[in-house]
């Protein structure tokens, strides 16, 4: 499996939901795929399709009845898909308020319930 470097500095949230990926393919003409959202921050998303879309190609990403815009920056070949990196461009930031993807979770929630679990049972803290 390829290793992939973190290059985001936003909190990624763990999501599923499908949405649209449109881009213009080498020939220039339009291509459109619906693809699962894997997770998605501030800054970009990842999305699982069954195509590949080559790094570098600016994408629009169609979510309910709002479209993002951005770069390929992976596409990495993986469990019989492709899962394809976009990061967004300036102008084009994801938010809650715009978009809700049908399942969401914070990763960092899961850790908090965690800690507190273990915290009341224990007595003690596993942070120091």
């Amino acid at each position: 499996m390829d290793q992939m470097q973190e290059r985001r500095t936003d909190t990624r949230l763990l999501c599923a939901d499908l949405i649209e990926l449109i881009w213009c393919d080498d020939s220039g003409r339009e291509r459109r795929r619906v693809g699962n959202l894997e997770d998605i921050s501030v800054c970009g998303l990842c999305i699982q399709t069954e195509v590949p879309i080559h790094v570098g190609t600016g994408v629009r990403v169609g979510c309910a009845d709002r479209s993002l815009t951005g770069i390929v920056r992976y596409a990495v070949y993986r469990d019989q898909a492709y899962f394809i990196g976009v990061e967004f461009t300036d102008d084009s930031r994801w938010s809650i308020r715009d978009f809700v993807p049908q399942h969401l979770l914070d990763p960092r929630e899961i850790v908090d319930r965690v800690l507190a679990r273990w915290e009341s049972s224990t007595g003690s803290s596993l942070l120091q």
